[in-house]
């Protein structure tokens, strides 16, 4: 099954995480098929805290693919940004 997850990246006690698309059965920093955008929990100041493409969100989620719950809550807080 194709997912849209979470992988994370940035340094210890610093994260930093891609919104990508991937096969379920891959590990959760492995290979994936697209990156959606990104979350920066930690963003201070003017820094960007969220950007996704809700497009290609809407694509990939048409053609079948599963959103995970965090990711659920961070398309639905996009979505409200953009409108």
């Amino acid at each position: 099954m194709v997912k849209i997850r979470l992988t994370r990246g940035g340094a210890k006690k610093h994260p930093f995480y891609h919104i990508v698309v991937t096969d379920s059965r891959k590990a959760r920093d492995g290979r994936s098929i697209e990156r959606l955008g990104f979350f920066n929990p930690v963003a201070r100041g003017q820094e960007e805290r969220l950007r996704l493409d809700l497009e290609r969100v809407d694509y990939w989620t048409g053609v079948g693919a599963q959103m995970s719950d965090r990711v659920k809550s961070l398309a639905s807080e996009a979505r409200a940004q953009a409108s």
